[in-house]
């Protein structure tokens, strides 16, 4: 598995903590930014990472910004991503089994950093159970393909 991960600068901090994780863990990544504490612009970043997975460069995405709101949000506006904004690991593991989520929020001001890596870890191991599932995700789809050009 390959993993985009990007955030903006109030994620940043926690960003780097989840790169720790990844690597411990034998996870690849490719890091979208953003690379310092300066004060950047959220949409950027939360777009570099749902495009990754969107166009199969990666095979899921982790965006962190201060709440995690904003930088979901940025990623749910690219066709074809569900993004997940997840504090705990219950909704985490279910993002990706009823839900099919490819990118997971987090967010860097709100939650610490040992939640947010139990949270990771949940989410990466946590598989699309399809079934009845997919068909609620496909009226997700639906709802996209009619609203979203």
């Amino acid at each position: 598995m390959k993993v985009a991960i990007g955030s903006d600068h109030g994620g940043y901090e926690l960003k780097e903590e989840v790169k720790v994780f990844l690597e411990k863990e034998g996870v690849e990544y490719i890091d979208y930014g953003t690379n310092s504490l300066d004060s950047v612009d959220y949409p950027e970043f939360g777009k570099k990472v749902a495009e990754a997975v969107k166009d199969g460069e990666c095979d899921r995405g982790i965006v962190i910004c201060g709440t995690g709101i904003g930088i979901s949000i940025s990623c749910n506006k690219v066709k074809g991503i569900r993004c997940a904004l997840c504090s705990d690991t219950y909704s985490a593991r279910m993002s990706v089994e009823h839900n099919n989520a490819q990118v997971l929020a987090l967010g860097g001001r709100v939650i610490g950093k040992d939640l947010a890596l139990e949270i990771v870890s949940t989410w990466l191991k946590a598989s699309f159970q399809g079934e009845r599932h997919k068909r609620r995700v496909d009226k997700i789809s639906d709802i996209e393909t009619k609203y979203m050009l």
